[in-house]
């Protein structure tokens, strides 16, 4: 039998390991909240931060220098056994599996605050073979430190291959809670004629018809990622996890910044990472559904309270396929009004 049966695919991969999840935990991420825990002035600011992101990352990876890895890991340790998150996700990115710092990132981190850790994102990751490693791994860590409940896996999509792959990937765990884009790498991959990190470039655009009683022709800029995020969100939504936009790193263009994390947002991400603070208002806005959309779709679902048959609504004709929309839309309001009382009374929820 070349594939594993279904019902041992959620089977513990460790005796004593706790049962795989079979659904994705339900919880707001509109941002990804990077911090590096081994400096301490930042570190210091982390439990002013909690309740105000949806969800704290300790990155160990890039960014960090070689000689500060080590302090890196001990940092993030520190802040999780000092800090109690509430519903804030506490996250850490470990280095690459082919870096010697992997295995330690791993090791000691699920033996020192395994129950406290929600997500561990992996970096570079090329097929489902980078995904099965670290689920075996996990699984024997978990059950060696008494861990109550699986560690899920985020995936950074950063490789050509793993774009190849992307479909596998998403479906390689129980674990996988989600997939997000890294443009950086992926451009170094793919050979690409970029130093950007996310966003568009002027020269990538679609020029307009010539004509003989015409001024200068436009140029009209297209987005360099469309592809690459519409076939991650297909990957991620066909089982059931969750995509994400990666980072935005020019922090003097805010206004680029939003353009690209709607433009996830519309393709059906459902956050992004914030690199800097001022990124996080920016992701709260992008990914909080707007009001009048709620509002209406609202409308939709009073409506047509079982989603049948069709209805008329300010001369537009809504039916199944816009009752389906229009949940999505609630459900993800309903998520905010939680976390967010003024969100909340706007919904009116």
């Amino acid at each position: 039998m070349s594939q594993k049966p279904p019902r041992k695919f959620f089977e513990p991969l460790a005796i004593g390991a706790p049962a795989p999840w079979r659904e994705t935990p339900v919880a707001l991420e509109r941002m990804i909240h990077f911090f590096p825990p081994h400096n301490q002035k930042l570190a210091s600011r982390i439990p002013e931060m909690i309740g105000t992101v949806d969800v704290l990352l300790g990155n160990l990876e890039d960014a960090i220098p070689s000689d500060a890895k080590v302090a890196a890991r001990e940092g993030f340790i520190a802040v999780a056994r000092a800090n109690d998150f509430g519903r804030t996700g506490l996250w850490t990115r470990v280095n690459c599996l082919n870096s010697p710092w992997f295995l330690d990132d791993v090791m000691e981190i699920v033996g020192a605050v395994g129950n406290r850790l929600d997500v561990i994102m992996l970096p570079k990751v090329e097929g489902p073979w980078d995904i099965h490693y670290l689920d075996q791994l996990l699984a024997q860590l978990e059950a060696r430190h008494a861990v109550t409940r699986p560690i899920m896996i985020h995936a950074i999509l950063e490789t050509a291959l793993g774009v190849a792959n992307v479909e596998e990937i998403a479906a390689a765990s129980p674990r996988m809670h989600g997939i997000s884009l890294g443009p950086a790498d992926l451009a170094a991959s793919r050979g690409m004629k970029t130093t950007r990190v996310g966003g568009g470039h002027p020269f990538y655009g679609v020029l307009e018809d010539g004509r003989a009683d015409a001024g200068p022709r436009l140029l009209f800029q297209q987005d360099l990622w469309h592809y690459t995020v519409a076939k991650m969100v297909d990957a991620c939504r066909a089982q059931g996890i969750k995509a994400f936009y990666g980072p935005f790193g020019d922090f003097s263009d805010d206004d680029a910044c939003e353009a690209q994390f709607r433009n996830a947002f519309l393709l059906g991400c459902v956050g992004a990472w914030s690199l800097h603070p001022k990124q996080i208002e920016i992701a709260k806005r992008v990914f909080s559904p707007d009001v009048e959309e709620v509002l209406f779709a609202r409308r939709i679902l009073e409506a047509m309270p079982d989603g049948s048959g069709a209805v008329m609504i300010d001369g537009k004709m809504q039916d199944d396929a816009t009752w389906k929309q229009a949940k999505v839309m609630v459900d993800l309001a309903k998520l905010v009004a939680g976390r967010d009382p003024d969100m909340a009374a706007r919904y009116g929820l």
